[in-house]
């Protein structure tokens, strides 16, 4: 699997997360929060796949995915330790634990693959 096929569903979620945040209870922590990692995330999925119509892999999206994953990984993480919530820290948090791990996974085996010419 492709690391964009992830991270543009992933950078969604975090978007409508910060604007669900942000009007359901005012908060402009979860609204810049939400916006810029989720628009850093999109950012990143638009140019893994760009990249990968090129038939290359792009590092620098691999490791600005990673960065935006490792930090949602920590921050929601105390906050979820310091909270009890589930929602939306432990969720956020045991999310972005997940989508540290695949990019982790993907450059550790050297980004994204490309099918054959003639598969």
């Amino acid at each position: 699997m492709h690391d964009f096929c992830f991270t543009i569903p992933y950078g969604l979620l975090m978007v409508v997360g910060g604007l669900v945040g942000y009007f359901k209870r005012g908060s402009t922590a979860s609204l810049a929060g939400g916006l810029g990692t989720g628009f850093l995330l999109l950012l990143a999925g638009f140019v893994s796949l760009k990249a990968f119509e090129k038939r290359r892999n792009s590092y620098f999206a691999l490791i600005l995915e990673t960065g935006c994953a490792l930090i949602l990984t920590f921050v929601m993480g105390q906050r979820y330790i310091q909270t009890s919530k589930i929602m939306p820290a432990g969720i956020v948090a045991a999310i972005s634990a997940l989508m540290t791990g695949f990019y982790v996974y993907k450059i550790a085996s050297g980004g994204n693959h490309f099918p054959s010419k003639y598969a």
